[in-house]
């Protein structure tokens, strides 16, 4: 029995040293900056990157630079279809039985969360249909030029797989759609954020696999 105590004792040991080195590893890869040199512009395209604690995405406007996200987050895929007369899309990327089933903290089970870790193929965009949200702590703006815009659009467009499997969301104004990718601990919802606002040009962490090393780099 002692050895049996001692080896768990061993095994727990070596799962919190792993997941403190994750930890570490994610917070120094969200400091160290790609793009260095990109300043915000004056004028342009208004954009939020935004977090509910667990999931950060971008909120962008539904028309913009040549962009128009009604295509592909149609009226018809809501619960209700009167939401789609807002003018911002919301826009998350994840593991799809994690992004379904953990809307908020509260809701975040080990095992949802492990089998996330792992690894998976089946990944989901969450989009709700919004009024542009008000800036705040877990709502920040980044302006854009048309260009870089436009670049960003690509990314989250290529994020999108072929119309097929989607299903409404958690309330009445939003759904999900599968996507292309796979989910793992090094690509995490926030990591996808981060490689979207990269392929934009942004100034942001190299590896983003949290929230705050996602929205800490943009003003309240």
């Amino acid at each position: 029995m002692p050895q049996v105590i001692h080896s768990i004792g061993t095994g727990l040991f070596v799962v919190m040293l792993a997941l403190a080195g994750y930890g570490a590893a994610g917070m120094v890869g969200g400091a160290v900056p790609a793009n260095t040199g990109w300043t915000a512009p004056v004028d342009g395209v208004r954009i939020l990157v935004e977090s509910n604690g667990v999931h950060t995405g971008l909120v962008l406007p539904k028309v913009a630079a040549g962009v128009d996200w009604r295509a592909l987050a149609r009226a018809e895929d809501l619960a209700d279809p009167r939401y789609a007369g807002y003018d911002h899309v919301a826009i998350g990327w994840g593991d799809r039985r994690f992004y379904v089933e953990t809307p908020t903290w509260r809701d975040v089970r080990p095992a949802t969360v492990a089998a996330a870790a792992l690894g998976s193929g089946q990944t989901v965009l969450h989009v709700e249909h919004i009024a542009l949200p008000s800036p705040g702590d877990q709502a920040r703006v980044v302006t854009l030029r048309p260009a870089e815009y436009r670049r960003l659009a690509a990314f989250v467009r290529g994020s999108f797989g072929p119309r097929g499997w989607h299903r409404t969301g958690y309330g009445m104004d939003d759904a999900f759609y599968a996507a292309t990718g796979r989910y793992d601990a090094l690509r995490t919802c926030n990591s996808w954020t981060g490689d979207a606002l990269r392929a934009a040009g942004v100034r942001i962490g190299a590896w983003t696999p949290f929230p705050v090393t996602v929205l800490g780099w943009f003003a309240a």
